[in-house]
């Protein structure tokens, strides 16, 4: 069994920078894809990055440029680094790990202020 905590949510004004931290429990985190998702009040969850086990990564077009996704395969931990982060990033942000099945954290609210 598999458990996702995510930590490093919160308020902060435009312009200013989060970092979301997704830390797993088990022995497959370093095999596993690994991606940030976001899902806001009335829409669908959408894929913001993601990141394989050799350190691919891939993001939505939406935050090209300003988010950076990395992995600690020591430590079982993804990062999503959010910078110039803009009021339509407002979300709750979900980890998720996929292998053979695919595994959610609990989510963390990220907030941006005009």
């Amino acid at each position: 069994q598999v458990q996702l905590m995510e930590s490093g949510g919160g308020l902060v004004q435009a312009g200013g920078s989060l970092r979301l931290s997704c830390a797993a429990s088990g022995s497959i985190f370093s095999l596993s894809v690994m991606g940030w998702y976001r899902q806001a009040p009335g829409k669908q969850r959408e894929l913001v990055a993601s990141i394989t086990s050799g350190g691919y990564t891939a993001y939505a077009d939406s935050v090209k440029g300003r988010f950076t996704i990395s992995r600690d395969n020591a430590k079982n931990t993804v990062y999503l680094q959010m910078n110039t982060l803009k009021p339509e990033d407002t979300a709750v942000y979900y980890c998720n790990l996929r292998a053979v099945l695919n595994f959610w954290g609990q989510g963390t609210q990220v907030t941006v202020s005009s």
